[in-house]
């Protein structure tokens, strides 16, 4: 690669972040001229026009949006790769992006971050909340913490098994004595069923084991379907119905005395939860302390 190719670039992402030549100039203490000659040189090169002009603004073309965050992947990269070769020498510091479940994320990963960011103050965290698919490269994210997914992974990610969620049918004590508990599967299927519903509209099957051990799901019709796990935890409190609910979700309730676990014969393992990293941060100071911290994890 040319040394000007990669000069080009600076000049290009400061003008789209600032909006103007003027003040990425100023960004990079060099004329307003050498910007442009520079943005120019870049899109004769490309033979696209990456900016819109006009005397006030710049504005991306589509091919200019595409190259842009082309050109942040390569300035992240060169980032990394700086902040590997100094990671002997240099403590968890800078930008730390984490992506959690989110109700399992604020019930379980909140309070082990609280002392982590006491423990590194240099360290600026953003956590994201949510239960889509991460794509780790594509969003930057740094470390994300999942529930399922199976664990053939891209070599590129690395993979921690962080145990098996506990799946537990619970009801309340008031839908008990109202509606009587059941003995058996046969029983269970004919309760009122609290399901949760999935972002594409389909609710989640309950899981069962065979008599030899094996898991099996099984689709039930349901008097509430819910795609929050919280509305589903706060439905079954209040009488509603009959829920399959992961353990770390309804401890706090059983232990109050507001839900009762039924049939615990018939509970299966569930989905795994996982860490997981782009490799190439692995050795990074920032990524391999939250992976420490996030060792404390565990399903109950």
């Amino acid at each position: 690669m040319h040394d000007h190719r990669l000069k080009d670039i600076l000049p290009f992402v400061a003008s789209v972040e600032c909006g103007s030549f003027t003040a990425a100039a100023e960004r990079l203490h060099v004329t307003g001229s050498a910007i442009s000659k520079s943005v120019s040189r870049l899109e004769t090169r490309l033979g696209s026009r990456l900016l819109e002009r006009t005397t006030r603004s710049l504005h991306l073309t589509d091919a200019g949006s595409a190259y842009y965050q082309t050109c942040l992947r390569i300035l992240e990269d060169l980032a990394e790769a700086e902040a590997v070769l100094a990671a002997q020498r240099t403590i968890p510091s800078g930008r730390l992006r984490l992506a959690v479940p989110t109700t399992y994320g604020r019930l379980n990963v909140m309070p082990l971050l609280m002392p982590f960011c006491q423990q590194h103050p240099e360290l600026a965290l953003s956590l994201s909340f949510s239960d889509r698919f991460v794509d780790l490269f594509e969003e930057g994210v740094d470390v994300a913490v999942r529930i399922g997914g199976a664990p053939d992974l891209p070599a590129s990610l690395g993979w921690r098994n962080m145990g098996r969620e506990q799946m537990q049918f619970c009801a309340s004590p008031a839908y008990l004595a109202r509606e009587g508990r059941p003995e058996d599967e046969a029983a269970l299927l004919n309760h009122r069923a609290i399901l949760y519903e999935r972002v594409d509209g389909s609710s989640k099957p309950w899981l069962f084991t065979t008599e030899d051990g094996q898991p099996h799901w099984r689709e039930v019709p349901y008097r509430l379907a819910l795609g929050d796990v919280d509305a589903q935890l706060q439905a079954v409190i209040a009488g509603l119905g009959v829920a399959q609910m992961p353990s770390w979700l309804i401890q706090h309730a059983v232990k109050q005395g507001d839900l009762e676990i039924i049939l615990p014969q018939l509970q299966p393992d569930g989905l795994t939860l996982s860490v997981v990293w782009p490799r190439r941060k692995q050795f990074l100071p920032k990524v391999d302390a939250l992976l420490s911290a996030l060792t404390a994890l565990e399903i109950r």
